[in-house]
């Protein structure tokens, strides 16, 4: 979550950036679509595979440029927040194309105007989740706390911590 003194222009910069990489991720998307669709695959398993792809590309450059908080040592929790944090908006993405895909109606059965519908949906839903949960300050509380959790774990060679009300001490 952004600090309460952030300015209107900075998250109006913020939502812009972010935009700009989900077009690139779109774009992406689009690409590896065409070239899956292209070698034969059908159009549902050719969307899992952009699908893939794409969710990798914006992490990488959502943290690195747009949130600007991608390190080496966090990567991989922060990877591991985004694509749980993506699971749900793709989730939904995934299904708007599959739903539209499969009338073979003329307009709204095109699979690349299903992927419009599907991408926009995602966007949204992706967003709000990385500002929120992956990038933001309601991400680092709960990578802190499982911080936590792991630390309190007995480790091999360690007594564990007396419970209690027991004699132990």
């Amino acid at each position: 979550m952004e600090e309460p003194a952030a300015s209107a222009p900075r998250r109006c910069s913020l939502l812009a950036r972010f935009s700009g990489v989900a077009l690139i991720g779109f774009a992406l998307s689009a690409l590896v679509l065409h070239l899956g669709l292209e070698a034969g695959l059908r159009p549902w398993s050719a969307r899992l595979v952009a699908l893939l792809c794409a969710m990798n590309l914006t992490f990488l450059i959502n943290g690195r440029y747009v949130f600007r908080t991608l390190s080496r040592e966090r990567f991989f929790a922060q990877w591991a927040a985004y694509v749980a944090n993506s699971a749900f908006g793709n989730a939904c993405n995934y299904w708007v194309f599959v739903t539209l895909e499969s009338t073979h109606r003329p307009v709204i059965g095109n699979p690349y105007l299903a992927l419009l519908a599907g991408s926009v949906t995602a966007w949204a839903i992706n967003f709000t989740g990385a500002r929120l949960l992956v990038f933001g300050a309601g991400g680092r509380r709960i990578l802190s706390r499982c911080r936590t959790l792991v630390s309190r774990r007995a480790r091999p060679g360690v007594p564990a911590p007396a419970e209690p009300g027991s004699s132990r001490r």
